[in-house]
Order: structure tokens, then C-alpha cells, then sequence
């Protein structure tokens, strides 16, 4: 749940490393043109909720709430299917309703396939600027009532004379990463409104101190890259916890990256390991940066040059600091992930960090800043329902005291909860209580579908977490890992005029195919029980 500011450079670079503060999102191909597919609104209440003290002073307004629709498809009795478009720009989610899952579903049931944006994202705001008083409203249940509402209301320009309002037509809801825990949500909340809901990498549990996300690359990154790091952040770790000052600014002059906070050095340099939720099937948006630091860390040769001259420094650190029999096995494996990070950090030199300091680049301090409504950012609203409800603070702090750490300790949840008391003034933990007592783990729930990815990091906060109890997919509650997938696999649909073979790769195909066919199982169901009806009426 993958969005930008500057510090903006600062933010993509978390993002690009897979923020504590967002879940990264799939965005929109660069080459996507939405074509015939036309901009909506439809105006919501600003405020669903008038009995709920935590929005007051309440307000009686309405707004502007974006969506787009596709139905090219349509035909009579066929359902709607939503797809929600969570924590960023409904534009960003339109090439799954041009050549994505949504116009698979679309296709297959003869529905109409629509993308709603969420409340505060995109333009749908509500409010005039994104001050701490003006966020109030920002919460999952006020967006899962617009999403009930527009289910009840919407007439469809060009289809008027249909009715598709939730009363008179089945409605499905989809999402993925949190719009996919958001349409889980909205099966179980408006079960009379959303006749199913299916949830791709659907993150249902809130969890405060997310140590997890990177269990993920510890036990399916390739070769020997997550126990290299493992040793190295050990280093690390030792380095800037020590008593040696000067040892500590020779490491931070080696990575480029002099200046920062020891903690602000430590999340930086961990950008590599984090990389692993940018791996896609789809060539359009596969990020190669994890197999880059990987492939980096756990070669015996040294692959960047301008790090040689480091080979006297490196040796002594580890000498210091390691094990003695891994010194000469690390050497070139620390030069290069200093030469990765030095080549990422002289990159965004060059791009968004242009002209800044290394603390206005990378520094947690110089985030979320921003109050002005930008429809391209979406990093100071995800941050306030991180520390409202959400949480999902990546640590390495939390991981177990018998296991070494893929990012430094330094990590923890005091420091990825910064930008909640200096931009919110928040003290307390999230409110994950109001997102867990819906089910968290073991949510379950009659048509409610789960799709997740083997090696998604985010797996650890869905129903398809390790170490939960097997559950048996069946018609009614699918329950789908696709094997290798990362996050929201399934979601992505090749472009028509792509020139690619083998693509997608057999298990996602089989896991779409598997969507189509629970969804009009559902639909059948449906039919049934509206004949049903009817008979008794």
C-alpha cells in the first residue's frame, strides 16, 4: 500500500523500499490511457456516523466521490463489481478494469466494472486541506459507508434505465492489501448491500509492531541474501551502538550517507531487503531491485569498483564485529551493499532528492508534512490511519532475540511512530482493536473469497499467515495461496497488445480462472435466491 512527498525523494525512497507507512499499491502502467473509460462522481456524506464522538463536531455536508466505470460488458441481470481502490488514486487501479482482473470478471459474468476511489485519496476529499482537524472523517468505516452508499445510490450515466442499485443487483467487491482487508470488511458489515467480496493480499489483521513483513525475505529470498544480511545489519548494529565515534562516521562516509541519525542511517540502508514486495509476474511492473541487492550481497566478487579503495575499513569492522571465519566470506559481500546503496543514494541524488540535504532526503523527520490537497500524494493520509488504526511499523527491533535481524534494531516502533506525535500529535498506539474485532486472522465470512501470494511479506498479517491453522477452500469461502506470488498477483492482466509467452505464469492464470469461476457460483446463488424471493413474495 506503495506515494510521495519531499521530503519528497525521502518518501519514494521508503516507498520504493516498502514504507512502515504504506502498504505499496500496483500503480498505473506508464503507457495506460484510459481511453473510453470516463471520470464520475457521486456526492457522499461527509459523515455517516453522527452518534460517534471521535468525528465531532460532525458535519452535514456531502462530497464529491470519484469513480470510474466500464460496461462494455454489461449484460441485462449481470452484477456490478467493484474494485476498491484503497490508499492511493482510483487512476492508479484503472488498468485493472482496462485489461486486469476486473475486466476478466467483467467479461465472464457480463457485469459492470467500476473503480471507486476512497475518501481523502485521489480528489475525493471532503475537506479544504489536510490539517489534523480536518482528518478526522478520514477512517476505514466512514470509507466502507460511502462505499455501502454509493452501492445504494449510484445510477450509471448512459444506464439509467437499469436499476444497479444494491436493492436490485448483485454487487461484488473486490480489493487488494488494504482495499482487499477493506472488501472483507464490507462482505461481513453490509452483507444486504455486497452480495460477495474477494480479498487479494487482504491484510484483515491490524498489527502495531509488523516485525513480520520481513519473514518473508528470510525464508524465500534466493541464496545465501537473507543470511548475509542477517550478519551484516548484526554489524552494523554493533557500529552504531558502540562507544566509537569515529568508526561510526567512517561507516556513514562509506554507505554516502554522513549526517543522518543513526536510526534515520540504520532504515536507509535497509532498502534493499525490503524490496522483495516489488517482484510482479507482470514485465510492466516487476521492480528488479530486490534480485539487484540480492544478487549484490551474496556474490564472492566485487561488483562495484569505486568500493575497492573500502577493503581496509571493511575488513576491520568485521574483524571487530563478526564472526572471525566469516571476515574473508563478508568482505566483498559488504563492499557490495555499500555499492548498492552508494549507487541508489547517488541515483536519487539526481532525481527527487535534487538540491537537498541527506536529512531532507532520507530523514523520517522531514515527512508527512504537507497539508495542501495533492492529488498525486498519498503519504500523510496513509500515515494517519497507520497511527489511528492501522499500525504495520516494520522493526527490527521486534524480531526475536535469538534471531538476527534483517534491518537494524534501531528500527523499532518509537522510531516508525515519529511522524505520528510531530504531524498529528499523536502519543498512543492505533486503535487496532476497531480493525481486529472484525475477525483479524481467522475472519471468515459466506462469500469471502481470500487470494493470497507465497512470498508476499504482507501474507503475515492475512488469513494465510504461517503458523495459522490450514483452512479447506471451498465454493462458498475460497481460499487460494498462489505459489511464488508476492502481493496481489492476481490482480494484474497482461495489456492486449503485449508481445510476451508464458505470461501470466500457470498459477496465477489458474487462481484468475479459479476468481471467475467462485464468482459465478456466487452469481448462481444469487439467481436462486432471488427466484426464491419471489415464490415467497
Amino acid at each position: 500500500m506503495w506515494f510521495a512527498g519531499c521530503a519528497s525523494a525521502a518518501l519514494l525512497a521508503l516507498t520504493a523500499r516498502g514504507s512502515a507507512y504504506s502498504i505499496p499499491a500496483l500503480s498505473a502502467r506508464a503507457d495506460s490511457d484510459s481511453g473510453s473509460i470516463k471520470v464520475h462522481n457521486i456526492s457522499v456524506p461527509v459523515d455517516h456516523f453522527h452518534n460517534e464522538t471521535k468525528y465531532e463536531p460532525h458535519s452535514d455536508k456531502k462530497f464529491p466521490l470519484r469513480y470510474w466505470f466500464d460496461a462494455q460488458h454489461y449484460r441485462e441481470g449481470g452484477p456490478v463489481i467493484i474494485l476498491a481502490s484503497g490508499e492511493t488514486s482510483g487512476e492508479d487501479r484503472i488498468p485493472f478494469l482496462q485489461h486486469g482482473i476486473l475486466k476478466m470478471l467483467a467479461n465472464a459474468t457480463g457485469g459492470v466494472g467500476v473503480i471507486l476511489e476512497h475518501r481523502y485519496y485521489g480528489t475525493s476529499f471532503p475537506v479544504p486541506d489536510l490539517k489534523t482537524k480536518n482528518l478526522r472523517f478520514l477512517s476505514t468505516e466512514q470509507a466502507l459507508a460511502d462505499t455501502a452508499y454509493f452501492a445504494e445510490h449510484v445510477k450509471f450515466p448512459g444506464l439509467e434505465k437499469h436499476n444497479l442499485t444494491a436493492s436490485n443487483t448483485p454487487y461484488i467487491i473486490y480489493g487488494g492489501s488494504y482495499a482487499g482487508a477493506f472488501a472483507a470488511f464490507a462482505r461481513k458489515i453490509y452483507p444486504d448491500v455486497f452480495w460477495g467480496g474477494i480479498s487479494s493480499s487482504g491484510v484483515t489483521e491490524a498489527i502495531i509492531d509488523y516485525w513480520k513483513y520481513f519473514e518473508a525475505a528470510r525464508l524465500f529470498a534466493p541464496g545465501d541474501c537473507a543470511e548475509v544480511t542477517q550478519k551484516l545489519t548484526q554489524v552494523v548494529d554493533k557500529i552504531l551502538t558502540g562507544s566509537d565515534k569515529e568508526e561510526k562516521k567512517q561507516l556513514k562516509i562509506a554507505f554516502g550517507l554522513l549526517g543522518l541519525r543513526d536510526d534515520d542511517f540504520a532504515s536507509t540502508i535497509s532498502r534493499g531487503i525490503q524490496g522483495l514486495q516489488g517482484n510482479n509476474w507482470d514485465p510492466a511492473q516487476d521492480s528488479p531491485d530486490f534480485g539487484i541487492y540480492c544478487g549484490s550481497v551474496s556474490s564472492d566478487a566485487l561488483l562495484y569498483a569505486s568500493t575497492r579503495p573500502l577493503t581496509p575499513y571493511v575488513k576491520k569492522w568485521l574483524s571487530a564485529h563478526a564472526n572471525k571465519n566469516d571476515v574473508k566470506y563478508l568482505t566483498n559481500r559488504f563492499l557490495n551493499y555499500i555499492g548498492y546503496m552508494r549507487s541508489n543514494v547517488e541515483s536519487d541524488k539526481q532525481g527527487g532528492c535534487q538540491g537537498q540535504t541527506v536529512n531532507e532526503c532520507y530523514s523520517i523527520r522531514e515527512m508527512y508534512g504537507s497539508t495542501s490537497l495533492d492529488p498525486a500524494s498519498s503519504g500523510r493520509q496513509w500515515t494517519y490511519q497507520t497511527c489511528t488504526q492501522w499500525g504495520y511499523w516494520q522493526t527490527g527491533s521486534g524480531v526475536p532475540k535469538n534471531q538476527l535481524p534483517l534491518v537494524s534494531r534501531l528500527v523499532d516502533v518509537e522510531f516508525n511512530t515519529i511522524p505520528c506525535r510531530e504531524q498529528f500529535n499523536i502519543t498512543t498506539d492505533p486503535d487496532v482493536e476497531s480493525i481486529n474485532k472484525l475477525g483479524g486472522w481467522n475472519f471468515s465470512y459466506p462469500r469471502v473469497a481470500f487470494i493470497d501470494g507465497e512470498y508476499d511479506p504482507w501474507r503475515a498479517a492475512t488469513p494465510h499467515a504461517i503458523g495459522l491453522s490450514p483452512r479447506k477452500s471451498t465454493a462458498s469461502e475460497p481460499f487460494i495461496l498462489i505459489p511464488y506470488g508476492v502481493h496481489h498477483w492476481d490482480e494484474n492482466g497482461l495489456d492486449p497488445n503485449a508481445t510476451e509467452i508464458a505470461l501470466p505464469p500457470p498459477a496465477v492464470a489458474k487462481a484468475q480462472q479459479d476468481i471467475v469461476d467462485f464468482t459465478k457460483t456466487w452469481l448462481e446463488e444469487y439467481e436462486k435466491e432471488k427466484g426464491k424471493r419471489a415464490n415467497d413474495l
